[in-house]
């Protein structure tokens, strides 16, 4: 489906473009005069961000907008306008996969509110309560565990889509001896973490793994790592979520960053959290908390000055 926002942008500066083939729009040259329209551009974004176009008379081209633009020394403020089109594109095209990848828990996945008098019942009950999930939190997140199988002797941790489908899963091991602290199933982490109880017009918090996202409590969705897959970041863009709260480790810095200018150039309000030594999940739900609601709203002033400090790391 043709960008008709693009389309606009380019008109604006380009006056009328005519549609030539497939998604190519042609304008008069700005490069050379010629009496019919040779400039061809894509308004078609693909999922890179590249939009590319050519001068088929001075043969000047290039795979992005903002590459034209800068050939014709155009205003900040038109490649402001540009960048909100152009992400906004990014996480709309067509993410539907060819073969959709089909999940289960294990078959030996045990409900933890139904009570059980086994040892491993107790310990994964007390590992838990060690890190601070509740009874609430075991019905809310659906939270288990297994006596047996290749996840004998760990905690399952299900997500589900907002349609109540298992979409993925992690696993901890609640013995100290196991040498596998973690398992996860080998499948696409291109998902949305605990969809199911997101209220997508409330601030929504981004953190790394579930039992950070358990401490949070609030609207907080795990990542299962350091990266907004395209699936999430393409449901904040749709839902125009207006807080997005960041709270990944101190490691995941520069991708943090680069998910914040992101939804910043869409007019978002992003709030990064910058944590240190300790992860949401260890700092507890009363002082995340407490971090969270002192947190400013993110300037592109401040990004600059996270990145010059990473320049100097």
């Amino acid at each position: 489906m043709k960008n008709l926002k693009l389309l606009q942008l380019l008109e604006s500066i380009l006056g009328k473009g005519k549609s030539t083939s497939g998604d190519n729009i042609a304008f008069f040259s700005p490069f050379v005069s010629h009496y019919k329209p040779k400039l061809e551009i894509n308004i078609k974004t693909t999922s890179a961000g590249e939009n590319h176009w050519h001068c088929w008379i001075s043969d000047k081209k290039g795979r992005s907008i903002a590459s034209l633009f800068k050939q014709l020394n155009l205003p900040k403020e038109r490649f402001e306008q540009l960048s909100r089109i152009i992400e906004s594109a990014k996480y709309r095209v067509d993410t539907t996969k060819e073969k959709q990848e089909i999940i289960q828990l294990p078959k030996e996945y045990i409900p933890l509110w139904n009570k059980k008098n086994t040892p491993d019942y107790r310990n994964a009950i007390h590992y838990l309560t060690q890190r601070g999930v509740s009874i609430f939190d075991i019905l809310k997140y659906r939270i288990g565990y297994c006596e047996a199988g290749e996840y004998s002797g760990k905690i399952i941790i299900p997500s589900y889509d907002a349609d109540g489908q298992l979409n993925y899963f992690v696993s901890r091991a609640f013995y100290r001896a196991d040498k596998f602290k973690h398992k996860n199933p080998k499948i696409s982490k291109d998902i949305i973490g605990f969809d199911l109880t997101i209220n997508w017009a409330e601030p929504i918090v981004l953190c790394e793994g579930a039992f950070d996202a358990i401490a949070v409590k609030r609207n907080a969705i795990p990542l299962f790592g350091k990266i907004i897959q395209p699936a999430l970041q393409k449901k904040i863009i749709e839902k125009r979520v207006r807080d997005i709260y960041i709270c990944l480790d101190a490691d995941a810095l520069r991708n943090a960053l680069q998910f914040a200018e992101r939804f910043m150039a869409e007019g978002l309000n992003v709030y990064f959290i910058e944590l240190q030594a300790e992860d949401a999940s260890e700092l507890g739900f009363n002082k995340i908390t407490e971090i969270i609601q002192n947190t400013p709203v993110l300037t592109f002033e401040h990004v600059m000055e996270l990145r010059m400090g990473l320049i100097w790391k």
